[in-house]
């Protein structure tokens, strides 16, 4: 019994690596990711950051109110979008990419309420806006604002020493 309880702690904690660190589908995810991003010009910092506090880079990720996938795409959303296949790692972040889009230039390029309305539905926050207090989306939207700011340090420490060097 002991033995097969380590056994299935070991493939559990490899299924999660493979999952989450840089093993294939999570190179494959990242590609789309700034792929989409570019062309549909939304922040990459901010479509990452959906994605790990969404998905923590599951492909295939379902949450217990039935959104899937990477992006968390719900049902009528997928539909929405002309996502046939809400596991498949291109069509989910082409569609969850596309949606914060829309709702970027929906909220007039403000990154809180576009973040809030993908959590909570873009309707509530059209008629409430920043008046709309829920604790779950106000924590949400405060996850996806450090996550933001954090990649996007990230980003910048990367390339400075780069700018640097061509200074000289």
């Amino acid at each position: 019994m002991n033995r097969l309880g380590c056994l299935l702690l070991v493939i559990y904690a490899a299924t999660s690596w493979a999952q989450t660190s840089t093993g294939p589908k999570r190179l494959e995810a990242e590609y789309y990711v700034a792929a989409y991003s570019q062309h549909y010009r939304v922040p990459v910092p901010l479509v990452r950051a959906v994605v790990e506090r969404e998905s923590n880079w599951r492909p295939c990720a379902i949450s217990p109110k039935g959104a899937v996938g990477l992006m968390q795409l719900m049902p009528m959303t997928a539909q929405r979008l002309r996502v046939g296949d809400r596991c498949s790692i291109d069509q989910n972040v082409s569609g969850g990419v596309r949606y914060l889009a829309w709702l970027i230039q929906k909220f007039h390029g403000d990154l809180r309420l576009a973040s809030a309305a993908y959590y909570a539905g873009e309707d509530i926050v059209s008629r409430r806006g920043l008046a709309y207090r829920n604790p779950d989306v106000v924590a949400y939207v405060s996850r996806i604002r450090a996550t933001y700011l954090r990649l996007a340090q990230d980003k910048t420490e990367i390339l400075e020493p780069a700018q640097k060097r061509d200074i000289r």
